[in-house]
Protein backbone atom coordinates (compact mmCIF):
# COMPACT_ATOMS: atom_id res chain seq x y z
CA UNK A 1 0.00 0.00 0.00
CA UNK A 2 1.32 3.42 -0.94
CA UNK A 3 0.52 6.61 0.97
CA UNK A 4 -0.24 10.15 -0.12
CA UNK A 5 -0.94 13.47 1.53
CA UNK A 6 -4.60 14.26 2.13
CA UNK A 7 -4.95 16.96 -0.49
CA UNK A 8 -3.05 20.08 0.51
CA UNK A 9 -2.88 19.04 4.18
CA UNK A 10 0.01 17.39 5.98
CA UNK A 11 -2.04 14.31 6.91
CA UNK A 12 -1.04 11.02 5.26
CA UNK A 13 -3.55 8.46 3.98
CA UNK A 14 -3.39 5.21 2.02
CA UNK A 15 -3.98 5.49 -1.73
CA UNK A 16 -7.07 3.28 -1.36
CA UNK A 17 -9.73 4.27 1.16
CA UNK A 18 -12.41 1.97 2.56
CA UNK A 19 -15.90 3.22 1.83
CA UNK A 20 -18.51 1.96 4.29
CA UNK A 21 -21.81 2.63 2.52
CA UNK A 22 -22.42 -1.14 2.47
CA UNK A 23 -22.15 -1.46 6.25
CA UNK A 24 -25.48 -2.29 7.85
CA UNK A 25 -27.11 -2.74 4.45
CA UNK A 26 -25.28 -5.09 2.09
CA UNK A 27 -22.84 -6.23 4.80
CA UNK A 28 -23.97 -7.11 8.33
CA UNK A 29 -21.93 -6.03 11.36
CA UNK A 30 -19.72 -9.15 11.72
CA UNK A 31 -18.91 -9.01 7.99
CA UNK A 32 -18.28 -5.27 8.18
CA UNK A 33 -15.88 -5.72 11.10
CA UNK A 34 -14.06 -8.51 9.23
CA UNK A 35 -13.72 -6.18 6.22
CA UNK A 36 -12.29 -3.49 8.51
CA UNK A 37 -9.81 -6.00 9.99
CA UNK A 38 -8.65 -7.05 6.53
CA UNK A 39 -8.32 -3.47 5.35
CA UNK A 40 -6.19 -2.51 8.35
CA UNK A 41 -4.04 -5.62 7.92
CA UNK A 42 -3.36 -4.61 4.30
CA UNK A 43 -2.03 -1.23 5.45
CA UNK A 44 -5.19 0.78 4.80
CA UNK A 45 -5.53 3.89 6.94
CA UNK A 46 -8.46 5.88 5.54
CA UNK A 47 -12.12 5.17 6.41
CA UNK A 48 -14.94 7.03 4.67
CA UNK A 49 -18.53 7.04 5.89
CA UNK A 50 -21.52 9.42 6.10
CA UNK A 51 -24.40 10.05 8.47
CA UNK A 52 -26.98 8.99 5.87
CA UNK A 53 -25.36 5.62 5.15
CA UNK A 54 -28.02 3.24 6.48
CA UNK A 55 -29.31 6.20 8.50
CA UNK A 56 -26.40 6.29 10.92
CA UNK A 57 -25.84 2.55 11.17
CA UNK A 58 -22.64 2.65 9.13
CA UNK A 59 -21.12 5.21 11.50
CA UNK A 60 -22.19 3.14 14.50
CA UNK A 61 -20.63 -0.04 13.07
CA UNK A 62 -17.39 1.82 12.38
CA UNK A 63 -17.51 3.34 15.86
CA UNK A 64 -17.84 -0.04 17.57
CA UNK A 65 -14.90 -1.38 15.55
CA UNK A 66 -12.78 1.61 16.50
CA UNK A 67 -13.63 1.11 20.18
CA UNK A 68 -12.78 -2.61 20.02
CA UNK A 69 -9.49 -2.01 18.18
CA UNK A 70 -7.79 0.98 19.81
CA UNK A 71 -4.32 0.32 18.38
CA UNK A 72 -5.71 0.06 14.82
CA UNK A 73 -7.97 3.04 15.43
CA UNK A 74 -4.96 5.22 16.20
CA UNK A 75 -3.70 4.70 12.65
CA UNK A 76 -7.00 5.45 10.94
CA UNK A 77 -7.93 8.76 9.35
CA UNK A 78 -11.69 9.01 9.80
CA UNK A 79 -13.88 10.83 7.30
CA UNK A 80 -17.63 11.35 7.37
CA UNK A 81 -20.18 13.63 5.75
CA UNK A 82 -23.20 15.74 6.56
CA UNK A 83 -25.82 17.54 4.47
CA UNK A 84 -28.71 15.20 3.66
CA UNK A 85 -31.82 14.66 5.83
CA UNK A 86 -31.56 12.67 9.04
CA UNK A 87 -34.95 13.83 10.31
CA UNK A 88 -38.16 15.28 8.93
CA UNK A 89 -37.96 18.88 10.15
CA UNK A 90 -37.18 21.84 7.88
CA UNK A 91 -33.77 22.28 9.53
CA UNK A 92 -32.81 18.59 9.42
CA UNK A 93 -30.87 18.95 6.19
CA UNK A 94 -28.56 21.29 4.33
CA UNK A 95 -25.29 22.98 5.20
CA UNK A 96 -26.62 25.70 7.47
CA UNK A 97 -24.94 26.29 10.81
CA UNK A 98 -28.13 25.06 12.46
CA UNK A 99 -28.11 21.70 10.70
CA UNK A 100 -24.36 21.09 10.63
CA UNK A 101 -24.01 21.69 14.38
CA UNK A 102 -26.53 18.93 15.06
CA UNK A 103 -25.22 16.64 12.32
CA UNK A 104 -21.59 16.89 13.39
CA UNK A 105 -22.35 16.23 17.07
CA UNK A 106 -24.48 13.22 16.10
CA UNK A 107 -21.70 11.80 13.91
CA UNK A 108 -19.20 12.21 16.74
CA UNK A 109 -21.52 10.28 19.06
CA UNK A 110 -22.16 7.47 16.59
CA UNK A 111 -18.46 7.09 15.81
CA UNK A 112 -17.60 7.26 19.49
CA UNK A 113 -14.82 9.81 18.94
CA UNK A 114 -14.10 13.36 20.07
CA UNK A 115 -12.57 14.40 16.77
CA UNK A 116 -13.25 13.66 13.08
CA UNK A 117 -10.26 13.99 10.78
CA UNK A 118 -12.14 14.97 7.62
CA UNK A 119 -15.67 16.37 7.66
CA UNK A 120 -17.23 16.66 4.21
CA UNK A 121 -20.23 18.53 2.88
CA UNK A 122 -22.08 15.77 1.02
CA UNK A 123 -23.37 18.16 -1.67
CA UNK A 124 -23.84 21.86 -2.42
CA UNK A 125 -26.74 23.55 -0.64
CA UNK A 126 -28.34 26.27 -2.81
CA UNK A 127 -30.28 27.72 0.14
CA UNK A 128 -27.37 28.39 2.49
CA UNK A 129 -24.78 31.11 1.78
CA UNK A 130 -21.42 29.43 1.37
CA UNK A 131 -19.96 31.93 3.86
CA UNK A 132 -22.22 30.52 6.58
CA UNK A 133 -21.10 26.97 5.86
CA UNK A 134 -17.41 27.89 5.70
CA UNK A 135 -17.54 29.87 8.93
CA UNK A 136 -19.11 26.91 10.73
CA UNK A 137 -16.39 24.62 9.41
CA UNK A 138 -13.65 27.05 10.42
CA UNK A 139 -15.16 27.22 13.91
CA UNK A 140 -15.30 23.41 14.06
CA UNK A 141 -11.60 23.23 13.18
CA UNK A 142 -10.78 25.82 15.85
CA UNK A 143 -12.86 23.93 18.43
CA UNK A 144 -10.97 20.69 17.70
CA UNK A 145 -14.07 18.82 16.53
CA UNK A 146 -12.64 18.32 13.03
CA UNK A 147 -9.14 18.39 11.64
CA UNK A 148 -9.92 19.25 8.03
CA UNK A 149 -12.93 19.65 5.80
CA UNK A 150 -13.83 18.93 2.22
CA UNK A 151 -16.72 18.65 -0.21
CA UNK A 152 -18.48 15.98 -2.23
CA UNK A 153 -20.36 16.30 -5.52
CA UNK A 154 -19.53 20.00 -5.97
CA UNK A 155 -19.33 21.52 -9.46
CA UNK A 156 -16.21 23.35 -10.57
CA UNK A 157 -17.55 26.84 -9.96
CA UNK A 158 -18.90 25.85 -6.54
CA UNK A 159 -15.54 24.44 -5.52
CA UNK A 160 -13.66 27.52 -6.70
CA UNK A 161 -16.10 29.88 -5.02
CA UNK A 162 -15.73 28.06 -1.69
CA UNK A 163 -11.93 28.01 -1.91
CA UNK A 164 -11.65 31.72 -2.57
CA UNK A 165 -14.29 32.74 -0.03
CA UNK A 166 -12.34 30.83 2.63
CA UNK A 167 -9.11 32.45 1.51
CA UNK A 168 -10.62 35.94 1.43
CA UNK A 169 -11.85 35.63 5.03
CA UNK A 170 -8.75 33.95 6.39
CA UNK A 171 -10.68 30.79 7.30
CA UNK A 172 -9.37 27.24 7.16
CA UNK A 173 -9.37 26.07 3.55
CA UNK A 174 -10.91 22.86 2.16
CA UNK A 175 -8.45 20.06 1.39
CA UNK A 176 -10.44 17.50 -0.62
CA UNK A 177 -13.29 16.93 -3.05
CA UNK A 178 -15.11 13.60 -3.34
CA UNK A 179 -16.57 13.19 -6.87
CA UNK A 180 -17.77 10.24 -8.91
CA UNK A 181 -14.92 9.22 -11.22
CA UNK A 182 -14.19 6.13 -13.29
CA UNK A 183 -13.37 5.04 -16.82
CA UNK A 184 -17.12 5.21 -17.45
CA UNK A 185 -17.67 8.61 -15.79
CA UNK A 186 -15.01 11.16 -16.68
CA UNK A 187 -17.05 14.35 -16.92
CA UNK A 188 -15.21 15.89 -13.97
CA UNK A 189 -12.10 16.31 -16.12
CA UNK A 190 -13.58 19.31 -17.95
CA UNK A 191 -13.95 21.69 -14.99
CA UNK A 192 -13.72 19.95 -11.62
CA UNK A 193 -10.27 18.39 -11.94
CA UNK A 194 -8.70 21.69 -13.12
CA UNK A 195 -10.44 23.52 -10.25
CA UNK A 196 -9.06 21.00 -7.73
CA UNK A 197 -5.56 21.23 -9.20
CA UNK A 198 -5.71 25.04 -9.10
CA UNK A 199 -6.68 24.93 -5.42
CA UNK A 200 -4.19 22.21 -4.52
CA UNK A 201 -7.03 19.97 -3.36
CA UNK A 202 -7.01 16.18 -3.48
CA UNK A 203 -9.70 14.08 -5.16
CA UNK A 204 -11.33 11.12 -3.40
CA UNK A 205 -13.13 9.31 -6.24
CA UNK A 206 -16.25 7.34 -5.38
CA UNK A 207 -17.73 4.57 -7.55
CA UNK A 208 -14.39 3.94 -9.32
CA UNK A 209 -15.83 0.71 -10.75
CA UNK A 210 -18.87 2.46 -12.20
CA UNK A 211 -21.30 0.74 -9.85
CA UNK A 212 -19.78 -2.67 -10.63
CA UNK A 213 -19.79 -2.35 -14.42
CA UNK A 214 -15.99 -2.27 -14.64
CA UNK A 215 -15.60 -5.44 -12.58
CA UNK A 216 -16.34 -7.50 -15.69
CA UNK A 217 -19.27 -9.32 -14.12
CA UNK A 218 -21.90 -8.11 -16.57
CA UNK A 219 -22.42 -9.42 -20.10
CA UNK A 220 -23.55 -7.46 -23.14
CA UNK A 221 -27.35 -7.49 -23.63
CA UNK A 222 -27.88 -9.93 -20.73
CA UNK A 223 -29.75 -8.22 -17.92
CA UNK A 224 -28.03 -9.06 -14.61
CA UNK A 225 -29.67 -11.16 -11.93
CA UNK A 226 -28.68 -12.48 -8.52
CA UNK A 227 -26.74 -10.92 -5.64
CA UNK A 228 -25.27 -7.91 -7.40
CA UNK A 229 -26.33 -4.29 -7.23
CA UNK A 230 -27.87 -4.35 -10.70
CA UNK A 231 -29.13 -7.89 -10.24
CA UNK A 232 -31.16 -6.71 -7.28
CA UNK A 233 -32.15 -3.39 -8.86
CA UNK A 234 -31.52 -2.98 -12.63
CA UNK A 235 -32.84 0.58 -12.48
CA UNK A 236 -30.36 1.62 -9.78
CA UNK A 237 -29.50 5.32 -10.11
CA UNK A 238 -26.85 6.53 -12.51
CA UNK A 239 -25.55 3.03 -13.21
CA UNK A 240 -28.94 1.67 -14.36
CA UNK A 241 -28.69 -1.26 -16.76
CA UNK A 242 -30.72 0.01 -19.71
CA UNK A 243 -28.95 3.25 -20.64
CA UNK A 244 -25.41 1.93 -20.16
CA UNK A 245 -26.05 -1.36 -21.92
CA UNK A 246 -27.40 0.57 -24.91
CA UNK A 247 -24.16 2.54 -25.34
CA UNK A 248 -21.60 0.73 -27.49
CA UNK A 249 -18.88 2.81 -25.82
CA UNK A 250 -19.65 1.13 -22.48
CA UNK A 251 -18.71 -2.26 -23.87
CA UNK A 252 -15.70 -0.89 -25.75
CA UNK A 253 -14.35 0.37 -22.41
CA UNK A 254 -15.11 -2.89 -20.61
CA UNK A 255 -13.43 -4.87 -23.40
CA UNK A 256 -10.33 -2.66 -23.20
CA UNK A 257 -10.15 -3.14 -19.44
CA UNK A 258 -10.48 -6.89 -19.96
CA UNK A 259 -7.62 -6.95 -22.46
CA UNK A 260 -5.27 -5.22 -20.03
CA UNK A 261 -6.43 -7.45 -17.19
CA UNK A 262 -5.75 -10.58 -19.23
CA UNK A 263 -2.25 -9.34 -20.11
CA UNK A 264 -1.41 -8.91 -16.44
CA UNK A 265 -3.31 -11.94 -15.15
CA UNK A 266 -5.43 -9.78 -12.83
CA UNK A 267 -9.09 -8.89 -12.48
CA UNK A 268 -10.95 -6.23 -14.45
CA UNK A 269 -11.54 -4.35 -11.18
CA UNK A 270 -7.84 -4.04 -10.41
CA UNK A 271 -7.13 -2.48 -13.81
CA UNK A 272 -9.99 0.01 -13.48
CA UNK A 273 -8.96 0.99 -9.94
CA UNK A 274 -5.32 1.40 -10.92
CA UNK A 275 -6.25 3.73 -13.77
CA UNK A 276 -8.24 6.00 -11.43
CA UNK A 277 -5.53 6.00 -8.77
CA UNK A 278 -2.99 7.19 -11.36
CA UNK A 279 -5.00 10.25 -12.48
CA UNK A 280 -3.96 13.85 -11.65
CA UNK A 281 -4.99 15.22 -8.24
CA UNK A 282 -6.24 11.85 -6.95
CA UNK A 283 -5.36 11.38 -3.27
CA UNK A 284 -7.22 8.17 -2.40
CA UNK A 285 -9.68 5.97 -4.30
CA UNK A 286 -12.72 4.86 -2.29
CA UNK A 287 -13.34 1.11 -2.36
CA UNK A 288 -16.73 -0.33 -1.46
CA UNK A 289 -17.09 -4.01 -0.63
CA UNK A 290 -19.90 -6.36 0.32
CA UNK A 291 -17.53 -9.21 1.15
CA UNK A 292 -13.98 -9.86 2.28
CA UNK A 293 -13.27 -11.48 -1.09
CA UNK A 294 -14.30 -8.35 -2.97
CA UNK A 295 -12.08 -6.22 -0.75
CA UNK A 296 -9.09 -8.53 -1.20
CA UNK A 297 -9.40 -8.41 -4.97
CA UNK A 298 -9.78 -4.63 -5.02
CA UNK A 299 -6.82 -4.05 -2.68
CA UNK A 300 -4.60 -6.04 -5.02
CA UNK A 301 -4.76 -3.00 -7.33
CA UNK A 302 -2.16 -1.47 -5.02
CA UNK A 303 0.45 -3.83 -6.51
CA UNK A 304 -0.52 -3.35 -10.16
CA UNK A 305 1.37 -1.03 -12.48
CA UNK A 306 0.07 -0.12 -15.92
CA UNK A 307 2.48 0.62 -18.73
CA UNK A 308 2.29 4.10 -20.30
CA UNK A 309 0.85 2.47 -23.43
CA UNK A 310 -1.85 0.62 -21.49
CA UNK A 311 -2.84 3.73 -19.56
CA UNK A 312 -2.94 5.81 -22.75
CA UNK A 313 -5.15 3.27 -24.51
CA UNK A 314 -7.61 3.12 -21.60
CA UNK A 315 -7.68 6.92 -21.57
CA UNK A 316 -8.25 7.05 -25.32
CA UNK A 317 -11.04 4.48 -25.47
CA UNK A 318 -12.91 6.10 -22.56
CA UNK A 319 -12.52 9.71 -23.75
CA UNK A 320 -15.71 11.61 -22.80
CA UNK A 321 -17.99 12.76 -25.57
CA UNK A 322 -18.38 16.55 -25.63
CA UNK A 323 -20.33 19.03 -27.68
CA UNK A 324 -18.28 21.17 -30.07
CA UNK A 325 -18.25 24.02 -27.53
CA UNK A 326 -16.99 24.67 -24.88
CA UNK A 327 -15.18 21.35 -24.39
CA UNK A 328 -14.71 20.10 -27.96
CA UNK A 329 -11.31 19.86 -29.63
CA UNK A 330 -11.44 23.19 -31.47
CA UNK A 331 -12.67 25.06 -28.40
CA UNK A 332 -9.86 23.59 -26.33
CA UNK A 333 -7.33 24.60 -28.96
CA UNK A 334 -8.61 28.18 -28.83
CA UNK A 335 -7.73 28.31 -25.13
CA UNK A 336 -4.29 26.79 -25.64
CA UNK A 337 -1.03 28.68 -26.22
CA UNK A 338 0.27 25.90 -28.41
CA UNK A 339 0.68 26.73 -32.10
CA UNK A 340 1.27 24.52 -35.10
CA UNK A 341 4.90 23.37 -35.04
CA UNK A 342 5.52 25.11 -31.69
CA UNK A 343 5.08 24.43 -28.00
Amino acid sequence: MEYRTLGCSGAIVSEFALGTMTFGAEADEPTSHAILDDYAAAGGTFLDTADVYTRGTSEEIVGRWLAANPSKAEQMVIATKGRFPMGEGPNDLGTSRRHLRTALDASLRRLGVEHIDLYQMHAWDPHTPIEETLRFLDDAVAAGKIGYYGFSNFLGWQLTKAVYEAKAHGWAAPVTLQPQYSLLVRGIEAEIVPAALDAGMGLLPWSPLGGGWLSGKYQRDTEPTGATRLGENPQRGMEAWGPRNAREKTWDIIDAVGSVAQAHGVSHAQVALRWVADQPAVTSVILGARTREQLADNLAAADLRLSPEESAELTRISEPEHEVYPYGTQAVQQRSRKVEGGR
